[in-house]
């Protein structure tokens, strides 16, 4: 059976002119898409995807063999045996200078995870590994981003706090190439990369506001050949607090207090983020009346202070009177109709 021409484009979904980046970008795609270990119920069709991937890729991002793959084309039978110097063959080794002046010298090495197009020319051309055929210069891994769940109370205190997370880290047994002894390495499927759990200590500012990102430098993506490694940004999620409501740097609550301490004024405790405090009602005071407490809100980021603290003032009414307690109000309707 004749050897069938692979369009490695094609597999990847890009363009001829497609750049280094773009390519890395639509392999990195296809190869989560297609990973056999998250296509569990159609594993052999998602291994035979990912090989063609992976090959596509090992050329294509490989500046030498892309040029050889373009300058044959798609009658590259024809080419290979009009070009002076150059034979090919199944089993066979063949050397000598190939279309373009490229230097070729390969033979057959075994089933690699390779088919049979990709053995015939690129059989041993310096093949470093279908995940990550290294740049020669380093390459910095991705940056990441993850969330952090905070309450209020966390928010407000800040502090060093340890966290668990899913962590992309070089595969241990490829070293990052993606292959293990010239065949597909089974510990990262080709990727490269594998899944860790890693804890992590997070310094968390006091005040830290919802959507707000904390950079942790090199906790992202590995980098690859020695590049460094990317940088991890957990985006903030505060919980809505039962207490409490935000907005900016001040805190807002309400405050049940009985309708004697509205009219006649008095004293009432109230709940604040570092504790209980006694606030004073003036005599008179209407139900939904807001009082300021000073610096008693959140803490300010950057110039240092607090915000404020607003509580509002809800009447409590009494749901069940006494006799006399009744008379008594009955007597004190009467005078305020008199006025």
């Amino acid at each position: 059976m004749p050897v069938q021409y692979k369009d490695y484009y094609k597999i990847l979904g890009v363009g001829k002119s497609a750049g280094a980046k773009e390519i890395k970008s639509a392999y990195r795609k296809l190869a989560r898409q297609w990973h056999p270990d998250v296509n569990p119920t159609r594993k052999k069709e998602a291994e035979d995807k990912f090989k063609d991937i992976s090959e596509a890729y090992e050329v294509l991002s490989d500046a030498e063999k892309r040029k050889t793959y373009d300058t044959l084309g798609s009658d590259w039978q024809q080419r290979a045996q009009t070009a002076p110097g150059f034979r090919y063959g199944r089993g066979n080794t063949a050397t000598g200078t190939g279309p373009g002046g490229v230097q070729f010298d390969f033979s057959d090495s075994g089933d690699d995870g390779f088919s049979e197009f990709f053995q015939t020319f690129f059989g041993n051309f310096g093949r470093s590994g279908p995940a990550a055929t290294r740049p020669a210069r380093g390459t910095r891994g991705n940056d990441g981003e993850s969330q952090l769940p905070l309450t209020l109370q966390e928010a407000y205190a800040g502090g060093r706090r340890s966290i668990t997370l899913q962590k992309q880290s070089l595969c241990p047994r490829c070293g990052g190439t993606g292959t293990d002894r010239g065949k597909l390495c089974h510990e990262c499927r080709g990727t490269g990369t594998v899944t860790q759990q890693k804890s992590l200590e997070v310094n968390i500012p006091p005040g830290v506001r919802d959507g707000q990102r904390i950079r942790l430098a090199g906790q992202g993506g590995p980098g690859l050949n020695g590049g460094a490694d990317g940088d991890l940004y957990l985006a903030v999620k505060i919980a809505p607090d039962l207490s409490f409501e935000r907005r900016g740097e001040d805190l807002y609550r309400e405050q049940p207090v009985s309708i004697y301490t509205l009219i006649l004024g008095g004293e009432v405790t109230v709940s604040t983020m570092t504790g209980k405090i006694d606030m004073h009602v003036p005599a008179g005071s209407q139900s939904g009346r807001t009082l300021r407490v000073p610096a008693k809100g959140m803490p300010k980021m950057g110039p240092g202070g607090y915000g404020d603290l607003y509580v509002k003032l809800t009447a409590q009414v009494p749901t069940s009177l006494g006799s006399k307690e009744r008379e008594l109000f009955e007597q004190l309707a009467a005078m305020a109709k008199q006025r």
